[in-house]
């Protein structure tokens, strides 16, 4: 038996005291990792100097690639691995690193950041892949012996995997083709390749004793390197059932129309890496900007992330962060209250945050205006104030509060001062970028109205909007799922209600709701399809399939609501009942859970379900969704939808049994209570002031 030296504490001394067995289960084996393996051996036979001889890890590496187990190269001021990843580089001792729950928590929260990156590269990014023959997992797979990649680019979506592929290998020089050779297909690689997990556990046992468990998960792909220079390739188009059916199945897929994804005009420069943010905060701070950067922001902007993946994170809402301190007030308010809403906290403290950064985020905001200057950046914080809380905090948070009309009215006044109006609405100047900061305004000022039973303050350009017919978007389909033209004709629902608040007759309210049906019908013309769930042949999502279903979601809400202005409207009317079921089977198509997109479309369950009878199979369908969002449900706007549908339907009921004639209650019977209660009527005896978008 060879003697070790002593500072090697990671090997196995041999006695014949312990007998140890390693049993392992393997989901799939490779042909290359044991031919690796058996190489290995035999070369530490060959040289027993080399079986001494142990890598010694580096102790000056950062901390997130020690928990990966990952080689880190050290770079400053953030490692490549961390870099690419978008992960926090800490070379500073964290205060996770002590605590092992606090460890395995972190790593949890590093596996779901690398999982939204790959899934955004996925959906955004071709590539190339061969379609000679249905690929099955007898296919080799590179290991740690074969390859290795330092960068970590292509990891799997467990970090812990033991394999790595890579994706950007050199470009081949295809310019020794020649034409008839090289199909376009394969040049351009209009599909991608799918990936399939391998999970590998194995057990170690130490005298029938378990003492080490591992469990790895690897990601299989189908991706094929194209074949060197000189290759003769087959004549297309391949021949075979399979071949037809990937060609068609991932064509189909991919015919999407192109996302610019330089849409908007977020008025923040160049954009920023989510980990380059130099922001000085102490310790109890930074605790809430990684909550915020990590659990708030995937959430805020959910429609738009799917078109423009990181785009809010890089171009808007980091930039702000390091450059408008009214906004980082704002955000870290924002951070605390969803902490104190997600973990059920109560006490000074988490309340102190919370009401600290909201009152220096105000003040902030005053001694801007009062030096009338910086117009974009108090705008930038006045609404995130009114919108950011549409995401976060529950319905009996009873922490004092400037209501968001009042925010909302000095948003209005700076949108003023920089001219947004007339800079979206100028023939003579067509825009190449939306001001985001307009079209943010525009979805908080139209659904807004609506609670407050207001005309939108600036109706007047989303009529001139509606009717330009050079440049009618706002970028209202791109931020939030529903087309600019359904919104606008929202916008003069609420005008028409303002309209009947301050007396117009019966007769005239009668031809303008005719005549916004029949414009909401004109909405429909060109796209008489029926709404399917908005997933492509292999998977992905598909956005505009996502927007055209929460456009039809929009316009059945919008047809509820102009219905509820006619004179004599009740619920249980046959074609209010038929509007409620048809906006019941669109909804069902659009993704639900903690991943679908429900929490961005609670206008549209307020207006439905305000009006849904006992026994519709809306309010079943309403339960569902609720019990799929589990905690998500009480949170933001979604949450207080819930709260305020239920509470309808409770007074409803309770009027419908009062007005009912076998009631005992003469007194009840003589008052001849309403057939039904408004939503908004019920806010207002609850005292809610709620902004519900």
């Amino acid at each position: 038996m060879s003697t070790l030296p002593p500072n090697h504490h990671g090997d196995f001394m041999k006695s014949s005291q312990v007998n140890m067995a390693t049993t392992t289960t393997t989901t799939t084996t490779t042909t290359t990792k044991a031919k690796a393996a058996s190489k290995a051996q035999a070369s530490a036979a060959a040289n027993p100097k080399q079986k001494t001889q142990m890598h010694r890890r580096s102790r000056t590496g950062c901390y997130t690639c020690r928990l990966r187990r990952k080689k880190c190269d050290e770079g400053s001021p953030m490692c490549t691995a961390c870099k690419h990843l978008g992960l926090v580089c800490e070379y500073k001792r964290p205060m996770w690193w002590s605590n092992n729950d606090a460890r395995r928590k972190h790593k949890d929260d590093i596996k779901m950041i690398i999982k939204r990156k790959k899934l955004s590269e996925k959906s955004t990014h071709s590539i190339q892949t061969s379609v000679n023959s249905p690929p099955g997992l007898s296919h080799s797979l590179p290991t740690s012996a074969t390859f290795s990649d330092p960068f970590d680019r292509t990891r799997s979506q467990s970090i812990d995997s033991q394999f790595a592929f890579n994706f950007n290998s050199p470009q081949s020089d295809f310019s020794s083709f020649s034409a008839p050779q090289m199909h376009p297909d394969f040049l351009f690689a209009p599909y991608s390749p799918y990936e399939i997990d391998v999970k590998t556990e194995r057990q170690m046992f130490i005298n029938d004793i378990p003492t080490l468990r591992e469990s790895t998960t690897a990601t299989f792909s189908t991706y094929q390197t194209p074949p060197p220079p000189g290759t003769v390739l087959p004549q297309f188009p391949l021949e075979g059932e399979w071949t037809e059916q990937v060609y068609t199945e991932r064509r189909e897929s991919l015919a999407e129309e192109t996302l610019n994804v330089n849409f908007f005009d977020f008025a923040q420069g160049p954009s920023v890496s989510s980990r380059q943010v130099a922001i000085e905060l102490d310790e109890g701070d930074q605790r809430l900007f990684d909550h915020f950067i990590s659990s708030v922001l995937p959430t805020i902007f959910p429609i738009l992330e799917s078109n423009q993946h990181g785009s809010i994170s890089s171009d808007l809402i980091l930039p702000a962060l390091e450059s408008n301190k009214g906004y980082l007030h704002c955000c870290l308010s924002i951070a605390a209250q969803h902490y104190k809403a997600a973990m059920g906290l109560e006490g000074e403290e988490i309340d102190g945050d919370i009401m600290r950064h909201r009152y220096a985020t105000i003040s902030a905001l005053c001694e801007a205006l009062a030096r009338d200057e910086d117009h974009q950046q108090i705008l930038e914080a006045a609404l995130g104030l009114i919108f950011f809380q549409c995401g976060v905090g529950r319905f009996d948070d009873t922490l004092p509060d400037i209501p968001w009309h009042q925010h909302f009215q000095a948003a209005i006044s700076l949108v003023q001062k920089l001219d947004l109006p007339r800079i979206v609405s100028d023939p003579n100047e067509p825009l190449t970028q939306a001001p985001f900061n307009m079209t943010l305004t525009a979805w908080i000022d139209i659904l807004g109205a609506t609670m407050l039973g207001r005309a939108p303050a600036f109706a007047h350009t989303y009529r001139e909007k509606h009717l330009s017919p050079t440049n009618p978007s706002l970028g209202l389909r791109e931020l939030m799922g529903c087309e600019d033209r359904v919104m606008y004709l929202i916008s003069e629902i609420a005008c028409l209600e303002a309209l009947k608040k301050d007396g117009m007759d019966d007769i005239t309210l009668c031809q303008h709701v005719h005549v916004l049906g029949d414009q909401i019908g004109l909405t429909e013309m060109g796209d008489e399809s029926v709404p399917v769930l908005p997933f492509n042949a292999n998977g992905t999502l598909s956005p505009k399939q996502l927007s055209k279903n929460i456009t039809a979601a929009f316009r059945l809400a919008a047809r509820i609501y102009l219905c509820s202005l006619v004179p004599g409207f009740h619920p249980s009317q046959a074609s209010c009942v038929g509007l409620v079921e048809k906006l019941t089977s669109v909804l069902a198509t659009i993704p639900s859970g903690t991943a679908g997109f429900d929490r961005s479309l609670s206008w549209v369950y307020l207006v439905g379900g305000s009006v849904s009878v006992p026994g519709s199979s809306f309010r079943a369908f309403f339960e569902d969704r609720v019990a799929q969002l589990v905690d998500l449900a009480n949170f933001g706007s979604f949450g207080k939808v819930t709260c305020l549908l239920r509470e309808i339907w409770l007074q409803s009921e309770v009027i419908s049994r009062a007005s009912s004639p076998g009631s005992n209650n003469e007194e009840v019977q003589q008052q001849q209570p309403p057939a039904y209660i408004h939503w908004r009527d019920v806010m207002q005896m609850k005292g809610w002031d709620y902004l519900l978008i």
